[in-house]
């Protein structure tokens, strides 16, 4: 699974940068730790044909999995309350500009 070239990661990084800043979000500043999380969502669009978030386990059921396929619903809630989603690759302001570090975050999944 770990055929993904840079170039496929560095073209959907450029995707959802500009999707992120056109509609009011950040990616994570971090780009090393951001590029590994978008590397996994292509990994995870080969293994399961859906953006599954990388940070959760995924049953491979798109119906079972449609909360957490990226951008997860859970994403809003998490930055409005923490300032991250759970796995970080949205990110607020304030941690983007450096004011404020992406701490862990509870999970808001239920399991089931």
């Amino acid at each position: 699974m770990d055929d993904i070239s840079d170039e496929k990661v560095d073209k959907l990084f450029e995707r959802l940068y500009k999707y992120a800043e056109s509609n009011g979000y950040h990616l994570n500043p971090d780009i090393k730790f951001t590029k590994n999380l978008v590397k996994s969502l292509l990994i995870n669009q080969k293994r399961y044909g859906y953006w599954a978030c990388p940070c959760r386990l995924a049953s491979g059921n798109r119906d079972e999995d449609k909360d957490i396929i990226c951008p997860c619903v859970y994403r809003d809630p998490d930055i409005k309350e923490f300032g991250a989603c759970y796995c970080a690759l949205y990110v607020s302001k304030d941690i983007k500009d450096g004011k404020k570090k992406a701490e862990p975050i509870p999970d808001r999944r239920l399991p089931g």
